[in-house]
C-alpha cells in the first residue's frame, strides 16, 4: 500500500513552502498539504486538516505552526499518524515577549504589510540563503498572496497555543524533528527538547540553515524525510 503523506505549513506559507520536498516524495508517496489559513485557532487548524488528511493513516509533517497543529492532531488522532515529522517548531506556548512582538507586526499589517514581510524575512532564513529568488522571492509571494488577514488571524492562533511539553510522552509513533542549525524563531534547544520528550524520535540539525530550511536547505530535507519513511518502512 502507498504511503500517504501530509504537509502542515507555518505561519503564512502555502504548499509553495513544501515544492522541493513534494518532488522528491513523488515516487514514494501520495502527498498532500492543508490549507490552514481559514481557522482562528490552532484547535481549528487540527479539525480542518484531519477533514481534508487522506484515508486511513498518514505520515504528517508540520513546519513552525504547521508543528503546533501536528501536536494537536496528535492529541486528538494519534491513530491516525503512523509517523510524525517536526520541522523548526516548539511544544512550548508563546511566551509574553513573543506575544508583544505579534501584536506589534499585526498593527503594522493593518497600514504596511509589505514591511511585516520585510521585518520577518531576516529570521526566516539563513543571512547566506534569505536574498535567493528561491527563498525570498517564495516567502515574498506566499504572504503577498495569502494577505494580512490570514496573517492576523494565523498569529492569533498562535499566541493562543497551548504547552505541547506535558503531551509529548504520549506520542508513540516514529518522529523525527528536523531543526537548521540557525534557526532564530525555533533553535536547535526546541528541537532537542521535542526530541528528549518523545520516545526514540531522532534529531537531525541542518548545517547553513535557519527557520524555513524547506527553503534554506531544500535537498537536504527532502532526502532526509525520503530516508527516514523508507527505514521506517512507512
Amino acid at each position: 500500500m502507498q504511503t500517504k503523506v501530509m504537509f502542515l505549513p507555518g505561519l503564512l506559507n502555502d504548499a509553495s513552502l513544501f515544492e522541493e520536498q513534494v518532488t522528491a516524495l513523488s515516487t514514494l508517496a501520495a502527498v498532500s498539504v492543508a490549507d490552514l489559513t481559514r481557522a482562528e485557532s490552532i484547535a481549528a487548524m487540527a479539525d480542518e486538516a484531519l477533514k481534508e488528511a487522506p484515508e486511513g493513516r498518514f505520515v504528517l509533517v508540520g513546519l513552525s505552526m504547521g508543528g503546533y497543529v501536528a501536536f494537536e492532531i496528535m492529541r486528538r488522532a494519534p491513530e491516525r499518524v503512523c509517523g510524525l515529522i517536526l520541522l523548526d517548531t516548539s511544544a512550548r506556548p508563546d511566551t509574553p515577549e513573543s506575544s508583544t512582538t505579534r501584536q506589534a507586526l499585526m498593527t503594522l499589517a493593518e497600514t504596511d504589510f509589505d514591511a511585516v514581510t520585510e521585518q520577518l524575512l531576516p529570521k526566516l532564513s539563513h543571512p547566506d540563503r534569505v536574498s535567493l529568488p528561491a527563498v525570498r522571492g517564495v516567502i515574498q509571494s506566499m504572504a503577498a498572496s495569502l494577505g494580512k488577514e490570514v496573517f492576523i488571524r494565523q498569529q492569533k492562533a498562535i499566541m493562543g497555543r497551548p504547552d505541547s511539553r506535558p503531551t509529548l510522552a504520549k506520542i508513540t509513533c516514529p518522529t523525527l524533528v528536523i531543526c537548521g542549525r540557525e534557526d532564530l524563531i525555533t533553535p536547535p534547544e526546541m528541537a532537542e527538547e521535542i526530541t528528549a520528550g518523545i520516545k526514540h524520535a531522532q534529531l537531525k540539525i541542518i548545517e547553513q540553515c535557519g527557520h524555513l530550511s524547506t527553503l534554506d536547505q531544500p535537498e537536504t530535507v527532502g532526502k532526509l524525510i525520503c530516508r527516514w519513511i523508507k527505514d521506517n518502512k512507512l
